[in-house]
C-alpha cells in the first residue's frame, strides 16, 4: 500500500436483494487535509454491524448511504493532523470513518478513546456492542435477578454479551442462533442455559420447551418470525429491547410478526427501540462495569478479525450469512 494514497470502498450501487461483491468497488484518492477544526485520522479497525445493510435501504438513525460514496462505518482511528484543540498526534479516537484509509473529521464527530490493548476491544466490549448490550439489558430491559431473558442472533457481537450479562446479573439465559455448532458453544463457552437453534425444527415450539415459565425479558435483534414466536410466549409486563432487526435488511423480509397489539394489551408488555448514541452521556458508568467483568473472567469477549480494508465487502456479507462469532472487525 501506498503510503501517499487513500484506499476507499464505494458503495457502486443500492443493493436489491441479497448484497454481493460487485455493489462494492475500490478506488484510490490522494490523502485529505484538514482544516481549522479539523482532523486527519488514519482508520486502524473498522467495526461490520448489521446496521450497515439497513443503511444501504434508506434513512435511519442516520443518512442513507448512497451510491458513488464512501462506504459508511464506524471505526477506531489514529490522529495524524490535528488543528482543533484537544486532539494531538496519536491520539485515539472513534468515529463514522467509513471504509477507508484516511479521513477528515470535524472534531466534534470524535470521540477520544483509552489506549488499551487489545485496540480491537475499543469497537466489541467496550464500543457499540458492549454499550448496545448493557444498556438495552439493563435500562430498556430493566432485568432482575431471577428473570426469563431470551436473545436472539445470540452468538453475535451484541447477543453473545447481552446472555452474558443477564447471566452475570443472576437471570436465566435462553439464546436463540443458527446451527447446531453455534448453539453447543453458546452453552458450553459463554454459559447460556439454553440455546435454540432456529434454524432446526419449530421455533415456537423448541423454544416453549426450553422456557417452562415463559420468558420476562426479550433482547430482539432479528424481528420477523423470531419476534413473533417470542411474543406469543412472553411474561405479563414483560420487556422487549428492540435492538435490530436483521431477518429485514438483506433480502426480501419476512411478514411477522403477527398479534403484537392485542398480545401487548393483554399482556401489558413494553416494547421499545433504542439506539446506544441515546446513552452515550452515560458510557463512563457502562465501562467501568463492562471493564470489571472482564478482568473477573465473568465476561468473554469473543472477536472475528478480518484483515485487509479490500476484504471488508466480503466480510459484511459474511456477517448477514452469520459467519461470525462474537464481533466482526477489519483491521485495515
Amino acid at each position: 500500500m501506498s503510503l501517499d494514497v487513500n484506499r476507499q470502498i464505494i458503495l457502486r450501487e443500492k443493493p436489491v436483494g441479497k448484497l454481493q461483491p460487485n455493489h462494492f468497488a475500490m478506488t484510490e484518492n490522494t490523502i485529505p487535509q484538514p482544516a481549522d477544526g479539523e482532523v486527519l485520522i488514519r482508520v486502524r479497525y473498522i467495526s461490520l454491524d448489521a446496521a450497515n445493510r439497513a443503511w444501504m435501504q434508506g434513512a435511519t438513525y442516520r443518512a442513507a448511504v448512497e451510491p458513488n460514496s464512501v462506504m459508511a462505518g464506524g471505526g477506531i482511528a489514529e490522529v495524524v493532523t490535528s488543528k482543533a484543540p484537544g486532539f494531538a498526534p496519536g491520539d485515539l479516537v472513534f468515529a463514522d470513518t467509513g471504509w477507508q484509509d484516511y479521513t477528515v473529521l470535524s472534531a466534534k464527530h470524535l470521540i477520544k478513546m483509552p489506549h488499551i490493548e487489545p485496540l480491537t476491544h475499543l469497537l466489541s466490549v467496550y464500543g457499540i456492542a458492549g454499550l448496545t448490550a448493557y444498556f438495552g439489558l439493563l435500562d430498556v430491559g430493566k432485568v432482575q435477578p431471577g428473570e426469563t431473558v431470551v436473545v436472539s442472533a445470540a452468538a453475535g457481537s451484541v447477543g453473545s454479551l447481552v446472555g452474558q450479562i443477564a447471566k452475570i446479573k443472576g437471570c436465566r439465559v435462553v439464546g436463540i442462533a443458527g446451527g447446531a455448532e453455534k448453539c453447543a458453544w453458546l452453552v458450553s463457552h459463554l454459559g447460556f442455559d439454553a440455546a435454540v437453534d432456529y434454524k432446526a425444527g419449530n421455533l415456537f415450539k423448541d423454544l416453549r420447551a426450553l422456557v417452562p415459565n415463559g420468558i420476562d425479558v426479550y433482547f430482539d435483534n432479528v424481528g420477523g418470525d423470531t419476534l413473533e414466536a417470542c411474543l406469543a410466549l412472553m411474561n405479563t409486563h414483560g420487556r422487549i429491547a428492540c435492538c435490530g432487526a436483521v431477518s429485514q435488511y438483506d433480502g426480501a423480509p419476512t411478514a411477522g410478526p403477527r398479534g403484537i397489539p392485542g398480545l401487548i394489551t393483554i399482556k401489558r408488555l413494553v416494547m421499545q427501540g433504542f439506539i446506544v448514541m441515546d446513552y452515550f452521556s452515560q458510557r463512563d458508568r457502562a465501562f467501568a462495569d463492562l471493564q470489571t467483568w472482564v478482568a473477573s473472567g465473568q465476561l468473554k469477549v469473543e472477536e472475528d478479525i478480518i484483515d485487509g480494508l479490500e476484504n471488508t465487502p466480503a466480510a459484511l456479507i459474511g456477517l448477514l450469512a452469520g459467519e461470525n462469532r462474537g464481533k466482526r472487525i477489519v483491521k485495515v
